[in-house]
């Protein structure tokens, strides 16, 4: 049985919670004994309950993509959703999930275990993508949704929408994957892994046991700063920081330190996410994301995307993303095409790399706009 256990009422924020209170089966083997999947909505679900779009986040955000009366706060994706946004919430009902295996609301490794009494930690088992697109399905269909208008995601969360998609074909309407692909290319993978390393090779991290006041704050420091340089495109850096050097307030700096504005970016931003995020939850989900193959869903990358049934389909690249580069969606697009299905792909020329979604409401704002308004 699904039941939303904390009203918002109880919540200090727009957040609810689903609780699944049975045990939860996971793509790789095991289950949970129960789940708690944390989302946040927006507008007012239809009568016949066929307004409802489902997003997917990518690997940090929380469910608060956007504000709220319940929440005024600016969410991580405010551009995109509200009254009169791209996704319409004078039209749509919009459902954002905190994924599993993350730490704002949904069980993951940092989560009590309530076998044990403590928290999960290495003992959570092995976290995919599928878990977190069956996650994100318990969540609509504990609202009373058979199927979604559509399902939206971009980085990870256009890895979970795909998923949904392949895995749950009757109960989605239509797709908009994002910065996303079939699976992560070599390159992709030897960042993640290296940063993986980085995380597991801080003192501090104590093979996951590490102190929750005390956390291998390093570790994740030098991890994020390289995950940085791969969320934005060089292009990028060289416009908004050229060769610009930092100012000195002090005559004599430590040796190496930072003296280029874009040291003191990565800096500031690292140190921004490092308090926010549990160390663990981020080696899930990023291993997750490594692991995912639509090809696992029937033997073939085109036998996986057969799978997909929706009536139309919305993919967008970016020319200056490395780790989904923009050829990845162009073959999404081509096989969803092959086999008959609507769709709409979109090569974007952002200078924004990976990361443009989030920033450059100029070019996304007027495309999904447009298809989720001829739809």
């Amino acid at each position: 049985m699904v039941v939303n256990t904390k009203p918002p009422s109880e919540l200090q924020d727009a957040t609810r919670i689903v609780r699944i209170n049975r045990p939860f089966p996971l793509f790789r083997g095991g289950s949970l004994p129960n789940v708690e999947i944390a989302y946040e909505c927006w507008g007012r679900l239809s009568k016949h309950k066929d307004n409802a779009i489902l997003i997917f986040t990518g690997l940090s955000p929380s469910a608060h993509a956007a504000s709220s009366a319940d929440d005024p706060r600016e969410g991580w994706w405010e551009y995109m959703v509200g009254p009169g946004k791209p996704i319409d919430t004078q039209r749509f009902f919009v459902v954002c999930i905190n994924s599993l295996g993350s730490c704002f609301g949904s069980t993951g490794p940092a989560s009590e275990n309530p076998i044990t009494g403590n928290p999960y930690r290495l003992d959570f088992p092995e976290l995919t993508v599928e878990d977190i697109a069956t996650a994100g399905r318990e969540v609509f269909q504990s609202l009373g949704i058979e199927k979604l208008y559509s399902v939206i995601g971009a980085s990870l969360g256009g890895l979970s929408a795909l998923a949904l998609a392949a895995m749950y074909p009757d109960e989605v309407k239509k797709l908009v994957c994002i910065s996303a692909a079939t699976h992560a290319t070599p390159f992709a993978i030897a960042i993640r892994s290296l940063q993986r390393e980085i995380i597991q090779n801080d003192p501090k991290w104590m093979n996951g046991n590490y102190r929750f006041n005390d956390t291998p704050k390093q570790g994740m420091r030098l991890a994020r700063k390289l995950g940085l340089i791969s969320y934005r495109s060089s292009k990028e850096f060289l416009d908004r920081f050229g060769r610009k050097r930092v100012f000195k307030s002090q005559p004599i700096d430590p040796p190496f330190s930072a003296e280029f504005e874009i040291e003191t970016y990565l800096e500031y931003n690292a140190n921004n996410f490092i308090d926010q995020f549990d160390t663990n939850c981020y080696l899930y989900l990023s291993r997750a994301i490594d692991w995912f193959d639509i090809a696992a869903h029937g033997g073939t990358l085109e036998a996986g995307i057969a799978k997909i049934k929706t009536s139309s389909n919305l993919i967008i690249g970016v020319e200056t993303d490395s780790l989904f580069p923009v050829f990845q969606q162009q073959e999404l697009a081509h096989v969803l095409t092959k086999n008959g299905l609507e769709t709409v792909f979109v090569k974007m020329p952002s200078d924004q790399g990976h990361d443009a979604f989030l920033v450059d409401e100029q070019r996304f704002s007027p495309v999904v706009r447009e298809f989720l308004a001829n739809s």
